[in-house]
């Protein structure tokens, strides 16, 4: 197996972590739910919860298996966070993952629960709930980070602003990689921020937050993000995402020759070791130079030569 960088394997983990994040919150929200159903809008079933049922929920990001579902004994119970059968567009994992931006509003938070839930419920029972969200993103915006993480990826997503809106915004995310090769969600950030000033206000609220030795920076060539990065992590190596990276090049190939180059590319950032990488874009160099001169030149920078990657173990890319 190779120790470069594998996109397609970086973004099959990518959905799997965003899968877990929201099968997490999707529970904490379904538990106060049921919490308050019995308490608030159904006094006479009190006491009757029975223990949850485990379902699986399509999402954008691919399917939540063992959701835990609470229900009441009389069977009385259904979540409103979604139907049982209902066919998914999307837009309740994407609502719970703006909700946990950085920069929600307390009303922005208890909109979107409102709006997650519908018309069923009492105001009562809606503030309730938005009470139980607001103290599970507030603690995990303030839960510790490590000191030092080997890779810091940044990216955006796009979302839907709200249920049947076609306009979507970009949400950027921070997924850290720690030095055992554990990757976690360090943070989702409102999008039109594509300016060196926001880039650094976004980094360095993860520097506060106690990230503060980054080895490698992992980003797609985003406008000025690449000289925030180095502003609060000055000695970290960055690397342009490979993927983003062919796609470009591609584009400025002949249509002819872009099966070619692709599999010539694949050689260098499948390689086993970082002299082999080397060895494979050189040969790459030789063969294409004369044709592509500015495209050749523009994969020999520093920081989208693809490889850096190549110091990490295989389990850090």
């Amino acid at each position: 197996m190779s120790s470069s960088i594998n996109n397609s394997d970086h973004l099959y983990q990518l959905d799997n972590i965003l899968k877990d994040f929201i099968k997490e919150k999707l529970e904490i929200l379904m538990k106060e739910e049921l919490n308050n159903f019995l308490q608030v809008e159904r006094p006479d079933l009190q006491d009757s919860k029975n223990g949850y049922y485990q379902r699986s929920l399509d999402t954008h990001y691919g399917k939540v298996e063992n959701l835990a579902v609470p229900r009441d004994r009389m069977g009385e119970f259904q979540t409103q966070l979604f139907e049982p059968y209902k066919r998914r567009d999307g837009w309740l994992e994407e609502a719970i993952i703006k909700m946990y931006q950085s920069d929600m509003s307390t009303s922005e938070i208890g909109n979107f629960v409102e709006r997650i839930l519908g018309s069923t419920y009492s105001p009562t029972t809606i503030s309730n709930i938005t009470d139980v969200a607001l103290e599970d993103i507030h603690k995990w915006h303030q839960r510790a980070l490590n000191k030092r993480y080997s890779v810091l990826y940044l990216d955006g997503m796009y979302i839907k602003l709200r249920r049947d809106v076609v306009g979507k915004e970009v949400i950027y995310f921070a997924l850290g990689v720690t030095e055992d090769g554990y990757r976690e969600i360090l943070g989702f950030y409102v999008g039109g921020q594509e300016s060196a000033l926001g880039w650094r206000e976004m980094l360095q609220d993860l520097y506060t937050r106690g990230v503060q030795e980054v080895l490698l920076g992992g980003f797609d060539g985003l406008p000025d993000l690449e000289e925030a990065f180095k502003s609060v992590y000055p000695k970290a190596d960055v690397q342009r995402c490979v993927i983003h990276k062919v796609r470009n090049t591609l584009n400025h190939v002949r249509k002819k020759d872009q099966f070619e180059i692709a599999e010539d590319l694949k050689a260098v950032y499948k390689s086993f070791t970082k002299e082999a990488a080397y060895s494979q874009f050189e040969s790459f160099k030789g063969k294409w130079s004369k044709k592509y001169p500015k495209e050749i030149q523009s994969w020999e920078k520093g920081s989208t030569c693809a490889v850096n990657f190549f110091g990490l173990p295989l389990s850090h890319t």
